[in-house]
């Protein structure tokens, strides 16, 4: 009896012991890899989370550097303009000639007055082609960075020499270098040559800030990207300039309030950002201790990196609280998963039967075996009920998945049909529609072009009996002036074809003009006698590019009603003293020519998407004297002949593109497409 209790015991105790493992080796191993899988999260979380800080950090001080660029090429540009300094120049034009420089004190004096004014380092103005100062910019352009060697500030502002020779500090993981002085001088240079107008045209006003040691902006650039407060747990932000990988200017500290310009970036930061172009966003050493760190280059006019922008926070007081969140998640997760390891233990003998029966059930039906069945258990407590639950589950859901599979065979053949009806009825509906609204649109001009035709043929025809009648009177005196009556008369008989025709657009298909081959420069040469006044109006130059070598077949007359509508549109977008090109070629499809086109290019604002989508619908007009009809009237008569007028913007910079395509034979009208 003695053996057998103590066998008892035993057998007791080696199952106690397999619980025991079999509850707590799982416990153990999940709060080792939670503790893993924490751990790596938040370290990537941590340093994805800083660097988006410090990549946003770096997007607000590009913003300002690009504001304070836009600024100081705006209040040079002010200065050329102003009529002050012309009013200026004008005192010394009596005085002096134009080749040289005005230098007088006056000038000298109201130019240092406006420098201080616009808070500028430099303000000089210097000739054209100067072989110390740089070259003048485009007009509306910002300023852009420049480096200057000495001799440039001593030739052009000797009183920022102080602010050079900045020594170079030894620095720790800095590339090698023979320097011991940067002597040269990072400037936001702005050159706006003065106008046409001005006393001295030609000459160049020079405004600039010099970064060197330009304390007052790097600390207001510092304050814009960290206000105080901005950073937790006692982080600093700073801010700082590089020329080439020598800080010419920041607030990082050495030891005490002694700035730390002269040191120099690391070679790994230098080789990635100057020598790579790229942006780097990472931790890095700066001088005494690790920073959250952005560079990104900065550039002259050519694209050449010549410096750096540098922002960034103490990375220390963030990791410190970092790893405290970590130990604190652990200590919590381990306080947990030993409450949950105590109250597994005392659940685990009455877990295994059942949970393992079913566990098998599971296998073998995800192995394709439906029929599987847990069966009767021994257990009457939950785990039992739930054994038997979970058979009676298997039964419904082998009976609903054969419901379903007939349901989803006979609901897939139906929504296959009514799809296929649906998409008929919404083709035939869309096309009615398209037919209405065309319908309605031209019954409306249909209208008006009578009312207008009746309105315009009465001064029509008395200008024609008048013209008849002066001529009659004047007799052998309209000698002079037959070629000026002449044109009158051509210019009313194609007042009363273009009205005729607007009188019949709304029957495109009733009616075409007479058709001849044309060849393309002849027209348009006609066409620029009869713009060539409203060009030399507002200044505007028009290109040609005339390489046609196929005619085309359309009605002359309505041609030149088209160029002339898209030359007049192309002198109105552009601005005065622009170009309009006026340009023709041949019209290729599968190798050979078709046809011929026409290109009418402005320098206009362009088309934007919302204007192109409605270019051609009747009455839609930008212009605040327009009626919205010329485009839409000069795409009706190009379809009668199989032509068609298409827009698009230019690819070169701003500007309207207008292409007409015309067939070297006539083709038959096409119908205007929908307005989108």
């Amino acid at each position: 009896m003695n053996a057998w209790r103590r066998w008892r015991a035993r057998l007791d105790a080696s199952v106690r012991a397999q619980l025991l493992t079999l509850a707590l080796a799982p416990l153990l191993l999940a709060l080792a890899g939670l503790l893993l899988v924490l751990a790596a999260w938040t370290t990537l979380a941590y340093d994805r989370l800083l660097q988006t800080k410090v990549r946003a950090d770096l997007a607000v001080a590009r913003g300002y550097f690009e504001q304070v660029l836009q600024e100081v090429g705006g209040g040079t540009r002010e200065v050329a303009e102003s009529h002050a300094l012309h009013r200026q120049l004008q005192r010394l034009a009596p005085r002096r000639p134009a080749a040289a420089a005005p230098d007088a004190e006056p000038l000298q004096a109201w130019l240092e007055q406006e420098r201080q004014r616009l808070g500028l380092d430099v303000l000089v103005l210097r000739p054209p082609h100067d072989p110390v100062a740089p070259p003048a910019q485009a007009r509306g352009s910002a300023a852009r960075l420049v480096v200057w060697e000495p001799a440039q500030v001593a030739a052009l502002a000797s009183h920022l020499q102080p602010r050079l020779g900045i020594a170079l500090v030894p620095t720790r993981n800095a590339a090698p270098t023979a320097r011991t002085v940067e002597e040269r001088a990072l400037l936001m240079l702005a050159s706006a040559p003065l106008p046409d107008d001005a006393p001295l045209p030609g000459w160049v006003l020079h405004g600039g800030l010099l970064l060197n040691r330009n304390l007052d902006f790097i600390d207001h650039l510092n304050r814009i990207v960290y206000p105080e407060g901005s950073l937790p747990f006692g982080s600093q932000g700073t801010a700082t300039l590089f020329l080439d990988d020598v800080r010419i200017s920041t607030n990082v500290r050495l030891f005490g309030d002694e700035r730390a310009i002269g040191t120099r970036v690391s070679q790994a930061v230098r080789d990635a950002v100057l020598g790579e172009g790229r942006t780097w966003l990472d931790r890095a050493f700066v001088v005494r201790d690790w920073y959250v760190s952005a560079y990104e280059p900065l550039t002259d006019s050519l694209g050449r990196p010549i410096g750096m922008l540098y922002v960034g926070f103490l990375e220390a007081p963030l990791r410190w609280v970092k790893w405290g969140v970590l130990g604190g998640t652990a200590l919590l997760f381990g306080l947990v998963m030993a409450a949950a390891a105590r109250w597994t233990l005392r659940r685990a003998r009455a877990l295994v039967e059942p949970v393992e029966r079913m566990d098998a059930t599971m296998r073998r039906i995800e192995r394709g075996d439906t029929t599987a069945r847990v069966g009767p258990v021994a257990a009457r407590d939950e785990l039992g009920a739930l054994a038997q639950h979970m058979d009676r589950l298997l039964d419904l859901l082998a009976e609903q998945t054969a419901h379903l599979r007939a349901w989803a065979e006979t609901l897939d053949r139906r929504v296959a049909e009514r799809t296929r009806e649906l998409q008929a009825s919404h083709a035939a509906l869309r096309q009615a529609q398209q037919q209405l609204i065309r319908s309605e649109r031209l019954a409306t001009i249909g209208q008006l072009s009578a009312g207008l035709a009746h309105e315009i043929n009465n001064p029509i025809a008395v200008i024609q009996g008048n013209l008849d009648l002066l001529r009659e009177t004047l007799g052998p005196a309209a000698a002079p002036v037959q070629a000026e009556l002449a044109l009158i008369d051509a210019q009313v008989e194609r007042i009363r074809l273009i009205v005729t025709r607007l009188l019949q657009h709304a029957r495109p298909t009733e009616f075409a003009g007479y058709v001849e081959p044309l060849a393309l420069p002849a027209v348009l040469d006609d066409c620029v006698v009869l713009v060539e006044r409203l060009l030399q109006q507002r200044g505007i130059r028009l290109r040609r590019d005339d390489r046609p070598t196929a005619p085309v077949a359309c009605n002359r007359q309505e041609l030149q009603q088209v160029v002339i509508n898209l030359l007049v549109n192309a002198v109105q977008a552009s601005p005065d003293g622009a170009e309009v090109e006026l340009a023709s070629g041949d019209w290729v499809e599968d190798g050979a020519p078709v046809g011929a086109w026409v290109e009418v290019r402005d320098r206009g604002p362009g088309l934007p998407p919302e204007v192109r989508a409605r270019l051609f619908t009747p009455f839609f007009t930008t212009k605040p004297d327009g009626h919205g009809l010329g485009l839409w009237v000069s795409q009706g008569l190009l379809e009668r002949y199989g032509g068609r007028l298409e827009a698009d913007n230019r690819a070169d910079g701003p500007g309207a593109v207008f292409r007409v395509r015309l067939y070297a034979e006539p083709r038959d009208p096409q119908p205007p497409p929908e307005a989108a």
